[in-house]
């Protein structure tokens, strides 16, 4: 009985899925719906949706230029004229002015009186956000990659100009460390505050985090959590680079180099965090981190891993969508599902786990597993 009704149900949802797709693609439905008062602003959505699916890459380009050129810098200073941002931009006045209301049409800045420009509500939340300013530069060497993704596709990712910047990609682990470390640390601010809303660092004694940079994720621990032993685990010029900021700043941190692919991780630690590092890494890599952790914790023991997941309600297009081709374009790792991931930590030992909600998942999704 339950399969029979399984069966119904889903015959049901294709009969109203191949209804509904005949419906909006016919021309007929789309005119009488576009002038309809009760459904026409439905119809606007839907075509404003359409266009924006088309025309978003347009827009990222615009918002590439007022980053990099300086634009949205110059106008948190003040109003300013097209002949003063002229001269940031390096451009003619006609082309400023072009992208000027471009920017405008993206609340990126808004007219702020005749012939006077100042920062948009949209500029305005970019400027307050440096990671994602610093992933909007970074994504110039994404886009030539996808420029064909039907290539990409089909060589099966890599082998582009995003893979050539991370140096763990396609099986690597060497390479110029420099410029990913700090992109990572850029970013890694926005997904220390979803978990820091999330989880209470107080409750434990010693911290390591795995994979951890520069030590961005650890310093904002330390911030709510002042008491906590500090210490990370990362290739061994990164985890230099990490301790030589720590000792900057008067802070004590152990920092260790290695590679938790061949060297056995620290023990120690009563809570260790892998913070947007397992998405980065192929199944069969990802299990070996996984094992490597749960060596080095002590029964009852927790981990923590914060990164945007697959198939997270409202935040798909971060997953699958964007998640799904970059890292195809990296030539390492995947989007999974919290589902998959706890399977995962499942086999590789780990007695139990739960997802912990987020303020903001589409920055980052959190479960905690306990050894």
């Amino acid at each position: 009985m339950p399969h029979e009704r399984a069966d119904r149900a889903a015959g049901l949802r294709d009969r109203w899925r191949d209804w509904r797709n005949g419906l909006i693609t016919n021309p007929a439905f789309q005119r009488w719906a576009a002038r309809f008062p009760l459904t026409r602003p439905v119809a606007r959505r839907r075509a404003q949706a359409l266009f924006d699916l088309t025309a978003g890459f347009v827009y990222s380009q615009i918002a590439y230029a007022c980053v990099t050129s300086g634009l949205l810098d110059r106008l948190a200073k003040g109003s300013q004229s097209v002949s003063d941002l002229a001269l940031v931009v390096d451009l003619d006045i006609a082309g400023t002015e072009r992208l000027v209301k471009a920017a405008v049409a993206l609340k990126l800045a808004e007219q702020a009186g005749d012939s006077l420009y100042a920062l948009g509500v949209e500029g305005a939340a970019l400027l307050g956000a440096p990671g994602v300013a610093a992933m909007i530069d970074h994504h110039r060497l994404l886009y030539a990659d996808l420029a064909d993704p039907i290539a990409l596709l089909r060589r099966g990712g890599g082998g582009g100009a995003l893979s050539g910047y991370w140096p763990y990609a396609e099986g690597g682990e060497g390479g110029t460390t420099g410029p990913y470390s700090g992109l990572m640390s850029a970013s890694q601010a926005m997904v220390a505050a979803q978990v820091l809303e999330a989880y209470p660092f107080g409750r434990h004694e010693r911290l390591m985090d795995v994979g951890g940079g520069d030590g961005t994720f650890l310093r904002a621990v330390a911030g709510q959590a002042p008491r906590l032993q500090l210490a990370l685990f990362d290739l061994p010029p990164v985890a230099e680079r990490a301790r030589a900021r720590f000792a900057e700043e008067g802070r004590e941190l152990e920092a260790t180099g290695g590679s938790f692919f061949t060297d056995a991780l620290p023990r120690g630690a009563d809570v260790i965090s892998l913070v947007r590092i397992l998405h980065d890494h192929d199944d069969d890599k990802a299990m070996i981190l996984l094992r490597a952790i749960r060596a080095a914790l002590e029964p009852g023991r927790t981990l923590l891993i914060a990164e945007p997941m697959a198939q997270v309600s409202g935040c798909e297009r971060v997953g699958d969508a964007y998640f799904g081709l970059y890292l195809l374009a990296m030539g390492s790792g995947r989007p999974r599902s919290v589902a998959e991931i706890r399977k995962m930590l499942e086999a590789a030992g780990f007695a139990a786990s739960r997802e912990v909600a987020t303020p903001l998942p589409m920055i980052a999704s959190l479960i905690v597993a306990r050894a």
